[in-house]
């Protein structure tokens, strides 16, 4: 009995003095927690923004983890560290690490043509039958997937050019695949169709088994798991006052089913930081810039007009993040993850070791973005034109 009273003793002695007081910025000055505290809460209040996790690393490692506001506002329930939350595109940093696992084990090669991989020709997958006239799906392979430059839209249902709603949801090809950047969801998925059939192993299956149970990860999935429970669970909250409850998936999407947590989503960043889990040239090639880009904006993600604006920068996508390089904080690599009232942002400074995970179930979060970030981290290069982050309180 006196043996676990003292452990239990250390455990709060821990608990109180082992709580860091303060953070460190990309300039290695401090902030303290307090002013982080009442910050966030300001542009929360300013934004109208109901919920807000927050997570840092300083040197590769997690110190400090906090959330703000509610996960369920009219119900009046408060957001917490363990609350499942809709990932939205952050499965597409995930599904980036899980394709470099099966690169390091053999079971797949990033230059590898997929029609190389598939059982049947394209036409005969319902999903992908648009593409049977059009042999230049056949030049498409893992790295254009993950890099985003196949040529494929970005959501069926939506024009990438124009942006206004398809109600056909026709697929094609809008570019000689490998040839330029434009964001697509429809490459992660024709490379999740790939990884299935090579693997006889759906993808939630292959994350569980190579990144979730490894990493500690237990309330994560690109599916619903009955152990997730459903007390814990955060809605979103929209601008005009309706409240969007996510669907408990039962058919996982690589580039955007994730549900995850922010204690969750924070363990998996400390491993990539830590270059845990694989071979220190995976992920330098991961992280390494494999298209330049040129866009004004992110969205729509086929367009012909371009800027030089961000190439002091080095603005590109790696395999599955983005890419930028600062004059001062060096490399960095991020990954959004939007949809409705489910706004994230990821920036990890490979460098200086810092990171920043913010995760809001409220449609304004992306407007308090940049405060957070200069409060937490410092003055950035995030090009944060071409992400569309305007700040709620922005004058020209």
């Amino acid at each position: 009995m006196k043996y676990i009273l003292t452990i239990g003793l250390l455990f709060l002695m821990k608990l109180s003095f082992g709580q860091a007081q303060s953070i460190t910025k990309l300039d290695e000055t401090k902030v303290l927690i307090s002013e982080i505290d009442k910050k966030v809460k300001y542009l929360m209040e300013g934004a109208n923004v109901e919920g807000v996790g927050i997570a840092v690393l300083n040197d590769n490692k997690t110190v400090f983890i906090k959330s703000y506001g509610y996960k369920n506002k009219p119900k009046n329930e408060i957001l917490d560290t363990a609350t499942i939350v809709y990932g939205a595109s952050l499965s597409k940093a995930v599904f980036g690490y899980l394709i470099m696992k099966l690169v390091e084990e053999k079971t797949l090669d990033l230059d590898k043509p997929l029609y190389k991989y598939l059982k049947k020709p394209i036409g005969e997958y319902e999903y992908f039958s648009d593409l049977k006239s059009d042999e230049n799906w056949k030049l498409i392979t893992p790295r254009m997937c993950l890099s985003h430059t196949t040529g494929l839209p970005n959501v069926r249902w939506f024009h990438p050019v124009t942006s206004e709603q398809d109600t056909l949801g026709i697929i094609r090809i809008y570019f000689t695949p490998g040839t330029k950047y434009a964001y697509s969801g429809e490459g992660f998925k024709l490379l999740q169709l790939a990884v299935e059939e090579i693997t006889q192993k759906n993808i939630d299956e292959l994350a569980v088994e190579k990144i979730f149970v490894p990493f500690g990860m237990t309330r994560t999935g690109y599916i619903w798991h009955s152990s997730f429970g459903d007390h814990n669970v955060a809605v979103g909250h929209m601008n005009n006052g309706d409240i969007e409850f996510k669907k408990k998936r039962t058919v996982a999407v690589s580039g955007g089913s994730l549900v995850t947590t922010l204690a969750d989503y924070s363990r998996f960043i400390e491993h990539v930081m830590q270059q845990k889990g694989l071979r220190k040239k995976l992920y330098k090639e991961m992280f390494s810039p494999q298209i330049s880009i040129h866009s004004i904006s992110q969205f729509p993600p086929v367009t012909e007009d371009t800027t030089t604006e961000n190439d002091a920068i080095r603005l590109s996508y790696g395999l599955g993040w983005g890419y930028i390089q600062c004059s001062d904080a060096g490399r960095a690599v991020f990954k959004e993850g939007n949809g409705g009232p489910w706004r994230n942002y990821n920036i990890n400074f490979i460098d200086k070791g810092i990171s920043i995970i913010i995760l809001v179930n409220s449609e304004n979060g992306e407007k308090i973005f940049q405060g957070i970030i200069d409060t937490l981290i410092g003055d950035t290069c995030i090009p944060w034109k071409w992400h569309g982050y305007t700040p709620y309180d922005y004058k020209k």
